[in-house]
């Protein structure tokens, strides 16, 4: 991180290294086939462009574009599926891009959050919307306006549009695996 604050540098150090694992996989491995391509992706490339993520997160698409096109690397080194776009390519072989993938880990800390992992603090950083005019989801959660737009990137103020966005069965899930198994299918209908 730089005097400004600027994640960029992070980004590149991470790219650098998981393209580095990336390299050393493809000339390691002679199947192309998804049944070696994607442990290997799952359990050495992916982890570093995610390591810390939450923390360090890119702020501008720049950044995250750069880390997508790793991903977008591995996926197009696979036989079968190189012909088609990088989106129809992750629903063909079951996988979130690494955007989808950050919302997820936080929709999931939002849902621990609120059904009680937290219990001292869950009334200060989340509140629920006082009326329901819209019934696609019953635990809309309330947004709160600033005068200022730097506030707009804080972890509690950028979840809750798309929080709010899921339909109802998604949100109101009792279990934890529950939620996961609907937010799943959720993301992925996402375009």
């Amino acid at each position: 991180m730089n005097e400004k604050l600027d994640m960029s540098q992070q980004c590149a150090l991470t790219v650098h290294s998981a393209n580095r694992i990336l390299g050393c996989t493809k000339g390691r491995v002679a199947s192309r086939l998804k049944e070696w391509i994607l442990p290997l992706h799952s359990s050495l490339v992916r982890p570093h462009l995610e390591s810390c993520i939450h923390l360090w997160s890119p702020e501008h698409k720049k950044g995250r574009d750069v880390l997508e096109r790793v991903q977008t690397g591995a996926t197009e080194t696979i036989r079968g599926v190189e012909h088609l776009s990088y989106e129809e390519r992750l629903r063909e072989l079951g996988l979130l891009s690494l955007e989808k993938r950050r919302l997820q880990g936080d929709l999931i800390a939002v849902f621990q959050y609120l059904k009680g992992a937290h219990r001292k603090d869950r009334e200060n950083h989340f509140s629920k919307a006082c009326c329901d005019r819209n019934r696609s989801n019953g635990f809309k959660l309330r947004e709160g306006r600033f005068r200022l737009d730097i506030r707009e990137k804080f972890f509690t103020v950028m979840v809750v549009k798309h929080w709010n966005g899921f339909p109802r069965e998604v949100v109101e899930a009792s279990l934890l695996e529950t939620f996961k198994a609907r937010l799943d299918r959720a993301l992925s209908n996402l375009v």
